[in-house]
């Protein structure tokens, strides 16, 4: 609380906060502290649980869906098959490359 005191020509203002005034500000301040964190933890909770639902859904379409026949993939088939596929080679040619002469 703040009152201004005339002091002849100057005002001065004191602020006049008793313990038992600073005690309230202090314990509303940690509630307030709390109230935000138990608020984060159940928006967390919150998102949580919507994750598990969607998980849950996503896995039971993914298991329920007819499943078509695929090709068979080159990893599918083994380092030990003969195929006529060849692993693809990266070669790497420097043409931009200048060097500094001194």
């Amino acid at each position: 609380m703040t009152t201004a005191t005339p002091l002849g020509g100057t005002t001065f203002f004191s602020l006049n906060v008793t313990t038992r005034e600073q005690d309230f500000l202090y314990k509303s301040s940690g509630a307030i502290v709390a109230a935000v964190v138990v608020v984060v933890i159940i928006i967390f909770a919150v998102i949580l649980i919507l994750l598990k639902m969607y998980n849950r859904k996503m896995r039971t379409r993914r298991e329920l869906e007819p499943k078509g026949p695929r090709p068979s993939s080159p990893s599918a088939l083994g380092p030990n098959s003969n195929s006529s596929q060849h692993p693809a080679a990266v070669t790497f040619s420097p043409v931009d490359v200048h060097m500094e002469t001194r």
